[in-house]
């Protein structure tokens, strides 16, 4: 009886899974409109001053990766494309976050902010506009390399924002 038990979850799993494998399925709960198939990302303009080099071409990387991998909508030139995602950084900070022994700043805190702009060029509308904003934390003390994990943290998270709302506004 035993065996059987443990068969038959066994049996389930291997009957089941193969079956849901060919079943569509969206974390964002809603689906891209048929008529878009393709977005265009131009780069993402850094009006910041935060003096950060290369911050907008990394951004526009993530941001491009990001739609890449969610294969929702193909990133195409924005002259042909069914919609476009515009982006323009337009803070970011670096601020401590956390306080250790001797009010020694252990953690820092990066947050970029973005304004983005999605428009539909087939109906020939903005679908929305926003200013969205996220952080990555870093170790304080130990320089530039570490800010950039902060950095790069921040742009990850924010990246992935933009993805959802863009997505998930229908």
């Amino acid at each position: 009886m035993t065996v059987a038990r443990s068969l038959v979850p066994n049996l389930l799993v291997a009957v089941f899974v193969p079956m849901l494998a060919g079943c569509p399925y969206s974390f964002t709960g809603s689906a891209v409109p048929e008529h878009l198939k393709t977005i265009g990302i131009p780069v993402v303009d850094d009006q910041s001053g935060f003096g950060e080099p290369g911050l907008r071409e990394r951004f526009t990387n993530e941001l491009t990766t990001v739609f890449i991998q969610d294969n929702s909508l193909e990133v195409t030139d924005r002259s042909v494309a069914d919609c476009i995602l515009e982006g323009v950084i337009t803070s970011v900070s670096d601020a401590p976050s956390a306080v250790g022994e001797g009010e020694q700043v252990s953690k820092r805190r990066v947050t970029v902010a973005v304004r983005c702009t999605f428009q539909d060029m087939k109906l020939k509308r903005k679908v929305w506009e926003k200013t969205l904003s996220n952080w990555g934390d870093y170790d304080s003390g130990a320089g530039a390399s570490l800010r950039d994990d902060g950095v790069r943290e921040a742009i990850r998270k924010l990246t992935e924002d933009i993805l959802l709302e863009t997505v998930s506004s229908w």
